[in-house]
């Protein structure tokens, strides 16, 4: 793009939290300030910066909920001249670029905040079943499925938590095990909760959690037809997902879950993809990011984590000089296809580039995991370990007043995070990871030395797609 006189702030559409096998926290609400005082406008502290070529330079700020900006010497220059408003009274800058500055988050007025997800997410248990046996997975596979009954008492409770916390929007994972087992009774839950988020006004958004390999054309139509997205986990091309994600026979279900992608696609339904990387895995990453851009579907990674069902599997965890290779090694597949949406937003694991947040998910917050008896626990890790049941009249209040079990501590609470400048992106990373590793819930991720390497290349990635991409909004 050739310079221009004019100010460029560029930035793409807004992208939402990525999907996955994880409490992970919805976008906030964020709103413009009111009652500014101009004369207290200033640049954030821990904006980051870093140049993209000679005229453009990237940013991302913690007080934006927009993801990255791409500005032009001349819109610095115009950013700059609002920063120095508040040191010199006297000095004027043109107010009518002020909002699209402060949407980015490239200005602030007063001390910084967070705020909270206005929507509660409720992890549904359907079976614990399952037609696949990966070596990574934290559950029995008990033979056992969540009846009717309680899955309607599992939606009432989320509802009658979301109305006694103002949350105007209930997100449901149907997951399992494997959850298609059950399709017919994921589509007649869904119609029952469709009903009761309308009879309470609330808004509903709903997801099923596959690994793909029984999706059928009637299926994904369905699933299309009532608005429930799909995700389905691919962990590599050919054996490398095989050796993740086998039948119990030993055979590998990259051939059936591929052709779930296809499917879902010739269906007019796009699937989210969610990767799981491990030390097995990590040398096929580029090769598999390479085919999932191709087919221009959005995807986020997952770095291993260990469970009590996993520790067995010495081959699994990363090594972390091979696993920031292989993740640089990906993102030049990336940058040679720069694609239109945000993919960099779940490239590096629990951090997300395109919203910052003070935790690194919403477990023992804003989250429900609803086991197929009916009890409950604050993440789906946790089913062995639940804390209440669907007759609490309040589920989520008994979850964030557990004291005894699982800790999510803000990344500012976590030691060896609370001055970090990449702290709004990955918070500190799973707090249950830091847990197995450490013993504490309130340190830093055990992927930590992965997050710092990788976060500044992400940001220059996504900066270069805005660049390509991006829209003017200073126009």
């Amino acid at each position: 793009m050739k310079r221009r006189n004019a100010p460029l702030l560029l930035t793409s559409q807004r992208t939402t939290l990525t999907e996955g096998d994880c409490a992970c926290s919805s976008s906030a609400d964020t709103s413009l300030p009111t009652n500014m005082n101009m004369a207290t406008l200033r640049l954030p502290a821990d904006l980051i910066r870093q140049p993209l070529n000679d005229d453009f330079h990237v940013f991302l700020s913690p007080r934006g909920n927009y993801g990255a900006s791409v500005l032009n010497r001349e819109a610095i220059a115009l950013l700059t001249e609002f920063d120095s408003c508040a040191k010199n009274p006297s000095r004027t800058a043109p107010a009518h670029f002020l909002k699209s500055f402060l949407a980015q988050g490239l200005l602030e007025t007063d001390a910084p905040s967070l705020q909270r997800s206005n929507t509660l997410t409720a992890w549904l248990h359907v079976t614990d079943r399952c037609n696949l046996r990966c070596p990574y997975c934290y559950l029995p596979h008990l033979r056992e499925d969540m009846s009717m009954p309680t899955a309607q008492a599992a939606l009432r409770s989320v509802i009658r938590s979301a109305l006694g916390r103002d949350f105007k929007r209930i997100k449901l994972k149907y997951a399992g095990g494997e959850p298609l087992l059950r399709f017919p009774f994921i589509r007649d839950l869904h119609e029952y909760a469709k009903l009761q988020a309308a009879q309470n006004g609330l808004s509903l958004d709903a997801v099923v959690l596959s690994n793909g390999v029984l999706l059928t054309d009637e299926i994904a139509q369905t699933l299309a037809a009532s608005n429930i997205r799909l995700m389905i986990s691919l962990d590599g091309i050919g054996n490398d997902h095989d050796v993740h994600r086998p039948y119990p026979n030993g055979r590998g279900s990259f051939r059936e879950a591929s052709a779930a992608i296809d499917r879902a696609l010739s269906n007019g339904l796009t699937p989210h993809i969610s990767v799981t990387v491990s030390a097995k895995t990590i040398d096929g990453l580029p090769q598999l990011v390479g085919w999932i851009l191709q087919k221009d579907i959005p995807f986020n990674l997952n770095f291993y984590r260990e469970s009590e069902t996993s520790a067995a599997q010495a081959d699994l965890p990363l090594d972390e000089e091979k696993t920031i290779a292989g993740l640089l090694k990906t993102f030049k597949v990336i940058e040679s296809n720069l694609p239109r949406r945000n993919a960099l937003s779940g490239m590096v694991d629990r951090a997300n580039i395109s919203a910052p947040r003070a935790y690194a998910c919403g477990a023992g917050r804003d989250y429900l995991a609803f086991d197929q008896n009916g009890k409950v626990a604050p993440c789906q890790m946790l089913l062995q370990k639940t804390v209440a049941d669907i007759h609490a009249p309040d589920a989520l209040s008994v979850i964030q007043s557990d004291g005894t079990g699982f800790q999510n501590f803000p990344a500012d609470e976590k030691e060896g995070c609370a001055a970090c400048a990449w702290k709004r992106w990955c918070a500190g990373g799973c707090s249950l990871a830091a847990y197995r590793a450490t013993g504490r819930y309130d340190v830093k991720s055990p992927y930590c030395k992965i997050y710092k390497a990788i976060l500044p290349e992400a940001v220059r990635l996504e900066g270069l797609r805005v660049l390509k991409f991006g829209s003017n909004l200073l126009q």
